[in-house]
């Protein structure tokens, strides 16, 4: 079963659910297997590392669950308002010279005033007249105007997750609707923005639902998908979650494979807290990662990653 989908999936076709159901449950080694020989096919050794800075945090109004910046919980979280400009540049131009190719702005809150995006449109601008790096930003669900804003001072991809399926989300999170982040995605698709988009597994979904999030992806054209792995924080509502296993996150990130051959599959969050650093993941169809620290969590450094990619043979280069 495995080998006739994976051909399948190298000839052009895409998989049903219930085919995707079916390699859920299958034998996890040779699954992976297939998964990485599908990401050698549609991707090469191409292996897309980028950063981010947290330049606004905490005092979210979402209720976000899995979220130590939510201001509906009690976790022990930084608060700061917008970063300024030289700051950010500072940030940039650090990452620029140790090579990563990409840079993000993330904020907090569920979007950002008119105002506050003049200021980082002014960061994003002062970048661009320094550093040679790709610029990316997160800020929640913005305006098509604002998303166009963006774009006209030099960013070319806008993040932002759906985080589960449709079906889970409510669980999840009650101040937006899933509806509210699709139409962010597509607003901003419209604004000639790329997007990246993806999720967080280990929040109690079941794996119809990771399944579910990745053909919602594939129905909105992703192509950069960040995996993150919960990481329970102290004071948030996950926090006794258990951990996932290294082995569900190679199922996870296989199956994503199967279903979106062609995209970067990011490994973001909770990545530090696996004992090989990814290492199995990568080797399972993953092939892109968010270095660093994360928002509130750390990360892997820079030097790690690129020792890491390249024992396993990966090129890092950005994937457009």
């Amino acid at each position: 079963m495995i080998t006739t989908l994976k051909e399948k999936v190298i000839n052009g076709h895409s998989l049903t659910k219930e085919e995707a159901m079916h390699l859920s449950s299958a034998e996890l080694s040779p699954l992976c297997e297939a998964a990485d020989q599908i990401r050698r096919h549609f991707c090469g050794n191409t292996f897309d590392m980028c950063s981010i800075i947290n330049g606004k945090s905490g005092r979210c109004p979402e209720d976000c669950k899995y979220c130590a910046q939510s201001a509906h919980y009690a976790a022990n979280t930084t608060v700061y308002p917008l970063l300024s400009p030289e700051e950010i540049l500072q940030a940039a131009e650090a990452n620029a010279a140790n090579g990563i190719l990409r840079f993000s702005i993330v904020t907090s809150g569920k979007r950002l005033s008119d105002k506050e995006v003049e200021q980082v449109c002014d960061s994003f601008r002062k970048i661009q007249e320094t550093c040679s790096i790709s610029l990316c930003a997160s800020m929640g669900l913005l305006t098509e105007k604002q998303f166009g804003m963006l774009k006209s001072a030099g960013v070319v991809r806008y993040h932002n997750n759906l985080e589960t399926s449709r079906r889970f989300f409510p669980e999840i999170c009650t101040t937006h609707t899933y509806e509210d982040k699709i139409q962010a995605i597509q607003d901003a698709q419209a604004a000639g923005l790329t997007v990246c988009s993806g999720g967080i597994i280990g929040l109690g979904e079941t794996m119809e639902d990771r399944i579910d999030m990745a053909l919602t992806l594939r129905e909105l054209h992703i192509r950069s998908v960040p995996i993150n792995v919960l990481n329970p924080i102290p004071g948030t509502p996950l926090e006794h979650n258990t951990p996932l296993k290294e082995e569900d996150v190679c199922r996870t990130a296989a199956l994503f494979r199967f279903l979106l051959p062609d995209a970067i599959l990011r490994m973001a969050g909770g990545r530090g807290l696996m004992g090989d650093q990814g290492r199995r993941v990568f080797q399972s169809g993953a092939n892109g990662a968010i270095t660093q620290n994360m928002l509130t969590t750390g990360g892997v450094t820079v030097h790690e990653d690129k020792i890491l990619a390249e024992e396993l043979g990966f090129e890092i280069r950005l994937y457009e």
